[in-house]
């Protein structure tokens, strides 16, 4: 059986009993039906902008990411445009909404939220897994009482048809899907028509011929983790349903005091590295609001939670260690990238002393997502030191909105 400890434990958050004893059975189970063995790392992550969005954010992320333009899969509701690094690392597929008044389950998810209203579409939806059996992974998950859209729906959603997807998660509201590929085949999504269109293929020669110029397109690398935010009470149960879900294993949480916050790291427990398989990441409140009143605490992750949802906050992308003119590779970088306009929530934090620089940009005005760079020094493995976290959460608590909108 896989125990949970065998795997060294970081941090200092105290999980409750009910998670420690239900952390292990959990990771049994899975182990013990064969889903662990079944299910790998991430193939791909989707993301949904609004009509007329996608061009500007292809941009966007060709200058602040490694990820190339490959093809665009044309369907009746959605442009779905496939970026890639290489078949090492997960793809993003970038969907486009046709009409801006198509409405489905996941704009549904952020027209009942203030600031997630704002942009009915934007949202970061979830990942898409290897399974080694994909059908039998999906009987096994539907046996333990998880739901997957029937076919039907997935084409009803506009979503490729050879990935099993799981309905949104109660705690998360992001999806997890599954498909199958050999080996050394590559990634390939029955979905529409593949065409590559001149206009994107333009914005993405634009972002990579600015990457180049500035000479940053050998210093970004891959996804590291990804962080989704929850509500306090959902923190456990988040995390215990991705493992359950996934062939991940819990890292462990670190309590932010400072911040009333506590983030959470679950890694993939076949020795992946995160840029070919990134760590899940979650962050809660230490309290609900509902109670804050009388301590008066701050709160920026729950605030940001009751506005936009329980969704995706950021992508955090690792830089390559060392230096250039001087600076630390992660200086170069952002100093390059702000010089463009792209505004950054504060100064880098940490240093080589603490093992990590980290900073977080402005949330992307087409995606409402948030850009992380972190530069590990050495043989650092971790993911954060704890100060970088309490000054990396306050200031996205002070994005525009977040703090004051009920």
């Amino acid at each position: 059986m896989l125990n949970a400890s065998y795997y060294p434990r970081y941090g200092d958050k105290k999980n409750s009993d009910f998670f420690e004893e239900y952390l292990q059975r959990v990771l049994d189970e899975r182990k013990r039906c064969g889903l662990t063995d079944m299910i790998g790392g991430i193939e791909a992550l989707i993301i949904t902008v609004e009509p007329g969005n996608s061009i500007e954010y292809i941009t966007e992320l060709s200058l602040m990411t490694p990820y190339h333009y490959l093809v665009t899969l044309d369907s009746p509701k959605h442009f779905t445009h496939v970026l890639r690094i290489d078949m090492n690392s997960p793809d993003i597929l970038l969907r486009e909404v046709k009409d801006p008044d198509y409405s489905d389950i996941f704009r549904n998810l952020n027209d009942i939220y203030p600031i997630g209203a704002r942009r009915h579409h934007s949202r970061y939806v979830g990942e898409i897994l290897l399974a080694h059996n994909r059908h039998e992974v999906v009987a096994e998950q539907q046996a333990r009482e998880f739901r997957f859209f029937p076919i039907g729906q997935l084409a009803e959603l506009d979503l490729p048809v050879n990935v099993s997807i799981s309905k949104p998660s109660p705690y998360t509201q992001n999806v997890v899907g599954y498909m199958e590929r050999p080996a050394d085949g590559i990634r390939v999504y029955q979905h529409g028509e593949c065409v590559i269109l001149s206009n994107v293929q333009a914005a993405y020669e634009r972002g990579k011929e600015m990457q180049e110029r500035l000479g940053i397109d050998d210093l970004i690398l891959p996804i590291d983790h990804l962080a989704t935010r929850v509500y306090s009470q959902n923190r456990e149960s988040a995390i215990l349903e991705y493992l359950a879900l996934s062939s991940y294993f819990y890292w462990g949480s670190y309590d932010i005091k400072d911040q009333n916050s506590s983030t959470n790291v679950t890694k993939n427990s076949k020795s992946l590295p995160e840029s070919a398989s990134p760590a899940k990441v979650f962050t809660a409140n230490n309290l609900p609001y509902c109670v804050n009143h009388l301590d008066k605490l701050p709160s920026p992750t729950e605030n940001f939670v009751r506005n936009y949802g329980p969704r995706l906050h950021h992508i955090a992308l690792t830089v390559k260690d060392g230096q250039r003119n001087g600076k630390e590779h992660i200086d170069y970088v952002v100093d390059a990238i702000a010089a463009q306009g792209k505004g950054f929530l504060l100064n880098t934090v940490g240093s080589r002393e603490e093992g990590l620089k980290q900073i977080f940009s402005s949330a992307s005005e087409f995606s409402s997502l948030i850009i992380e760079y972190v530069q590990r020094f050495g043989d650092f493995q971790g993911f954060f030191a704890k100060d970088n976290v309490a000054q990396l959460t306050f200031a996205a608590g002070l994005e525009e909105g977040v703090q004051t909108q009920t």
